[in-house]
């Protein structure tokens, strides 16, 4: 049950902001008593921790499978920024937001898994293309990869890219092609061409 209630939470937290739901409003759409979730969470804060938690560990685990994979590290950013799109549903009511608004702590928590995770993944990328010939080979990693990461979190920030100008996946494309192009040599390049070009088709 317990995990039913996370998953459910986490539908409902994604679609309708962590503020928004309440906890009678999860009981009445698993068609369970409040006092079921209270068997498992003390209260509202804690559900949001736990769901915020494994969501971050399901989107952990899912990019480092991909990355297990050792594709083409281009072709490899595009393959997560898709598995990420799918399990953030485009975050209509902007969650983030709200999370960093009503719940700092966690917040301030998941930023810093997501730091070391995107942190870790982009630098091993970085080395990979740099090794292939695709990435310029005088690229400093440790910029590149935090600068990637302040990117993504900024284009989350609904006051500088509201959503009613960009949708999220839009979003997303056009800071991975602005991202790749800065770092990419003319080999690279051509491989990103192509995948832009068959993504537009």
């Amino acid at each position: 049950m317990r995990e039913k209630i996370i998953e459910k939470a986490a539908e409902m937290f994604l679609n309708l902001g962590f503020k928004s739901v309440t906890m009678d409003d999860l009981a009445n759409e698993m068609g369970i008593s409040k006092k079921t979730i209270y068997s498992h969470f003390k209260n509202k804060t804690e559900l949001v921790e736990h769901t915020t938690m494994t969501m971050s560990d399901l989107i952990t685990c899912g990019i480092e499978n991909i990355i297990a994979q050792e594709q083409n590290p281009i072709e490899e950013l595009y393959e997560i920024k898709k598995f990420v799109m799918v399990h953030l549903k485009d975050e209509k009511s902007s969650p983030l937001y709200q999370l960093q608004k009503y719940y700092p702590k966690i917040h301030a928590s998941l930023k810093q898994i997501q730091f070391e995770c995107t942190h870790r993944c982009v630098a091993e990328n970085v080395k990979r293309g740099m090794e292939l010939g695709i990435y310029r080979d005088n690229l400093n990693v440790e910029f590149v990869s935090r600068i990637y990461f302040t990117g993504v979190m900024s284009i989350k920030d609904n006051n500088v890219f509201p959503t009613d100008i960009f949708s999220r996946a839009q979003l997303l494309d056009y800071y991975l092609e602005y991202h790749l192009r800065g770092i990419v040599t003319p080999k690279g390049r051509k491989i990103l061409n192509s995948i832009i070009n068959s993504n537009q088709e």
